[in-house]
């Protein structure tokens, strides 16, 4: 029962709805009942106050370990993978994470099935099984999840920064675990890791540690008489909360400058320093503040000199690994090659700013700017999906008062000079950490961390010798931002006379195409803008694209010192290129969102080419291209079927062959010939009414086409582009193999693709029912039993409306030839199951798809990006759900396993599969060995099987018409 209520008000947005109430069990277990009854899923979240800092000596991972070994079964639920099988078939999905303090499970699902739901859930906390078998069996696909992790630098140099650091103190930990250090280790020490773990479990999971929170569509009062009965089980040891007593670094930790080799191309600068952690003064926010005008990119900040110079080509300062007892604050840098010959003058010029911080003082109105903007962002926030909300309200209940639940730090309110200015003092050169990544430091280290392998070395500088720095940096004018022009005053909501439910087509003229959607969902005060630019000369050769990519990323860059402000305001913009041209992005409050958008027009039509800047993007978008084959082997797995697939894509080593060569004067005469033939797609959405929309897209059409002097002209009709996609052949199946392009990755993947065909509501809702029933038996058999990988996943394709699905396995165990010889293997042992499948089962899958479908969006940018995909496909089917809900409505059990048969099982007649073979330095022998079998044909060039394939029809020009 509840033995307390208490009066105390949560703090929530202004446009929230939802009702809160906080219960505290017999137990001590603290609950957040949430109830939404607009929301179609459920969620919840328990947030256990043990991490990865408790791990004992010697059983390094064991916390994260613990946290895989909970999914398995329990007492009341006994069956294996029974929890993760019934959160598939309602619907739903279900993770967790360790942290260094804390532990978070959660899981959402159609809301008829949430009360079961929570109950298996609640098992985890109550009486788990932990099985021998399942142990041994988790230890490695942990294992696996540590060999995935190997060669990214984040978790390598984020590990590195933890190595140097006082040996005793938990920050110093490893905490992912692996075999070596869950298996090998503990059984030279004679100890039995399931033991071990059980101990674990006894002595941390106790019921005063843990923070629940629910998200329903029931009342407060029903949701708690559920969570009372399954949750006042959990045993309470009123176990203490773990501290970190004590400074993770100490004096000879500090004042080093750390040189570090990294996988991937690029030079990075990291400056760091231990300070007090916000969480004790967040309403004064002085990390905040100071993370604010340090990472600020206006004129006259830090970033804008760097980059004036061509020395940075990103930065970012906060607060990061933050808990209860310590704290750094960050500065990373992202070098050019100029900025790594000059290392100095960059960190002199970022203490010379933090003097300038110091001699001015803290500035009232820059905290008050920035406190409104906080304040309007959170009363405005949009709606995220339940399991995200319930996991950051579940991890805020750790750390912060009943009434700061839901806001954790976001908003600072409190003007505090002194504790501004107490944090930005810690901030000096006596304690700063330098971490300075760079492949040219290959061969001249000294040292390697034991865990990744990072090669690094080590040396102490004085306060002087940065003092030193300072005096010699060059001698440019920093200054404080100005007010931002940007932040929103007027956030009121349109009045939309009429209901509309999809996107209506309101103007069409030879230049452009205006979709239109009042929001009708939302009410908030923001707008979304897409603007397609269709440029059929950008995509016609490598050449095209790479240069296209460098326009792109050099609009940005002019862009930035003005629409930084935008983004700190609230509204946010991209530049991407397309495969026929590029797309300009921006969503955030309407109030200023013309001013950005014209803003961003002004730039393309004024568009020049200036020398520095080109070389810098160039440099930085060369490294992109050389990084590829960092990229982890399912990664390249998916790029090299889309290569396959797609057609009129270019492969990126030849873009990367011909950047070399590229010059100033090849962008500056290509732009204009990019842009002298043009067709512009637009939608707009949100808080804007039709007219608006139709004044910004005139507006754009005379600055572009109607002009005196024209940057464009329109398309001929020939000249739209069209997206075409290789059609596979019934009954073959067709491999491709290739090496992992980093000949230092263990891992291999396997990518098994079954093409089904073009969009058609039928055969859609088939496929993706199909996919639902299939999901958790794959991960089951694949992963959680034969433990091929840690990423094993079953999922549903679509390339420009052609349906298919693909497995994804990714592994260091088994050759992706033996992977796909268990793929076929679990068809031919699923194609028992389903014909065993009961109508009740049938109909249960059936609904929790249906559940899915009508799911309601979430947001404005959620709605907008389902909507532009029917318009990028041009299937134009916006009304899409009612269709396909309606065809699973009228589909039979029978027609289900007919699709298996015909589509999907070992031999059926109309398959079409694709795997591609991503083979690392395991499997190099069976690289070599692979070769063409009976109706298995090898694909040894991209370019010669994609031109001798047939292509399936575009829907683009199409009326985007489908029959049931």
């Amino acid at each position: 029962m509840a033995v307390g209520k208490d009066d105390v008000e949560i703090v929530k947005a202004r446009i929230d709805k939802r009702d809160y109430r906080r219960v505290v069990l017999g137990n001590s277990l603290q609950v957040l009942l949430i109830s939404d009854p607009d929301t179609d899923k459920c969620a919840a979240s328990m947030d256990v106050g043990v991490g990865y800092f408790s791990d004992p000596p010697g059983l390094e991972g064991l916390a994260h370990f613990l946290e895989h070994m909970l999914f398995y079964a329990s007492k009341k639920y006994p069956v294996e993978d029974s929890y993760s099988k019934y959160i598939t078939e309602h619907g739903g999905s279900t993770n967790a994470f360790t942290s260094s303090e804390h532990t978070n499970y959660f899981f959402d699902v159609n809301a008829d099935g949430f009360e079961e739901a929570l109950d298996r859930f609640a098992q985890f906390f109550t009486e788990p099984l932990m099985s021998a078998d399942a142990t041994m069996r988790e230890i490695k696909a942990v294992d696996s999840e540590n060999q995935k992790n190997l060669l990214s630098d984040p978790w390598r140099m984020n590990q590195l920064q933890k190595h140097l650091s006082d040996g005793d103190h938990p920050y110093h930990k490893f905490s992912t675990g692996n075999w070596d250090t869950l298996e090998v280790r503990p059984k030279a020490k004679g100890l039995d890791t399931r033991n071990e773990l059980l101990k674990f479990y006894e002595a941390n999971y106790s019921a005063n540690l843990m923070h629940l929170v629910t998200y329903t569509n029931e009342s407060l009062d029903k949701i708690q008489n559920l969570v009372e009965e399954k949750f006042q089980y959990i045993r309470n040891t009123n176990k203490s909360c773990f501290h970190a007593h004590g400074e993770p670094c100490k004096s000879e930790h500090l004042q080093i400058l750390v040189r570090t080799v990294p996988i991937k191309e690029g030079h990075k600068l990291k400056i760091v320093w231990p300070v007090t952690p916000e969480i004790h003064h967040y309403t004064e926010g002085p990390c905040r503040y100071l993370g604010h005008l340090i990472g600020h990119e206006g004129e006259g900040s830090l970033y804008y000199i760097l980059k004036k110079l061509g020395w940075a080509t990103g930065l970012s300062a906060g607060e990061s690994d933050w808990n209860l007892d310590f704290s750094f604050f960050k500065v990373g840098i992202d070098l050019t090659d100029a900025g790594h010959e000059h290392i100095q003058d960059i960190i002199g010029l970022l203490f010379k700013y933090i003097e300038l911080l110091l001699q001015g003082g803290v500035c009232k109105w820059i905290f008050e700017e920035l406190s409104a903007v906080c304040e309007t962002k959170f009363h405005y926030q949009d709606k995220i999906p339940p399991s995200d909300y319930v996991v950051n309200i579940a991890s805020n209940m750790q750390f912060y008062p009943v009434k700061d639940w839901l806001t954790g730090s976001s908003l600072p309110s409190k003007f505090s000079p002194s504790v501004i200015q107490m944090v930005l003092d810690q901030l000096s050169p006596d304690k700063v950490r330098i971490f300075w990544e760079s492949k040219k430091f290959e061969g001249l280290t000294d040292k390697v961390e034991p865990w990744y392998g990072t090669a690094y070395s080590i040396e102490k500088i004085t306060a002087s010798a940065i003092q030193g720095w300072v005096l010699s940096a060059p001698d440019e004018k920093m200054h404080l931002p100005d007010p931002n022009k940007f932040i929103p005053t007027d956030l009121s909501l349109k009045i939309v006379k009429e209901k509309v439910k999809f996107p209506v087509s309101l103007r069409r003229t030879a230049y452009s195409a205006l979709w239109y959607k009042p929001d009708t969902l939302f009410s908030t005060p923001k707008a979304y803008v897409k603007i397609d630019f269709n440029c059929p000369y950008a995509g016609n050769s490598p050449e095209a694209e790479i240069l296209t990519h460098i326009f792109t990323q050099l609009l940005m860059d002019y862009l930035n010192e003005n629409a930084y402000y935008a983004q700190v305001a609230g509204l946010y913009y991209s530049i991407n290129h397309t495969d026929g041209g590029f797309q300009v992005t921006l969503l955030g409050y309407n109030h200023k969102l013309r001013i950005l958008l014209e803003t961003v027009m002004a730039k393309i039509v004024a568009f020049e080419v200036k020398t520095d800047r080109f070389s810098v993007i160039k440099e930085r978008v060369t490294k992109e291209y050389q990084n590829f084959k960092y990229q982890q082997p399912y990664q390249q797995a998916m790029y090299y079927c889309s290569l396959i697939l797609q057609d009129q894509t270019w492969p990126w080593i030849e873009q990367l062959d011909v950047l070399p060569d590229l010059q100033v004067e090849d962008l500056a005469k290509f732009v204009p010939a990019m842009l002298s033939r043009t067709f512009l797609e637009f939608y707009v959405a949100g808080n804007i009414e039709s007219h608006e929309a139709e004044s910004m897209v005139r507006h754009i059409e005379d600055v572009l086409f109607n002009c005196l002097k024209p940057l464009c002209k329109p398309l001929f009709s020939s000249q739209h582009l069209t997206n075409r996609v290789v059609k596979l052949e019934n009954g073959m199946s067709y491999f491709y193999p290739s090496e992992c392009l980093n000949p230092e990755e263990e891992n291999s993947c396997l990518l098994f693709y079954i093409q089904v065909g073009r969009d058609d509501f039928k055969l859609n809702v088939k496929l993706q029912l199909f996919a639902l029933v299939a999901k958790q038996p794959v991960f089951h058999q694949l992963r959680s039993v034969e433990q091929l990988g840690y990423i094993t996943v079953l999922m549903q394709r679509n390339d420009c409306g052609i349906r298919g699905l693909q497995f994804i396995i990714q592994s260091t165990v088994k050759s992706p030839g033996n992977i796909e010889q268990r793929v076929e293997a679990f068809l031919q042992m699923f194609e028992t199951k389903l014909l065993e499948l009961s109508n009740d089962e049938f109909k249960s899958n059936v609904n929790a798809l249906i559940d899915m479908k009508l799911e309601k969006h979430k947001n404005l940018r959620e709605e907008s990006a389902f909507f532009w995909r029917e318009i990028k496909d041009g299937t134009l089917r916006f009304d899409r759900i009612d269709y396909e809900v309606e065809a699973l409505k009228q589909l039979s059990l029978q027609e289900l396993i007919d699709f298996f048969n015909e589509y999907v099982k070992v031999g059926a007649p109309r398959k079409k599969s694709l795997s591609i073979r991503v083979h690392g330095n395991r499997h190099s022998s069976e690289y070599k060995a692979e070769a063409s079998e009976p109706h298995l044909a090898k694909i040894d060039n991209i370019f010669t099987f994609r031109r001798s394939q047939s292509l399936y029809g575009s829907f683009k020009g199409l009326s985007g018409q489908m029959k049931l």
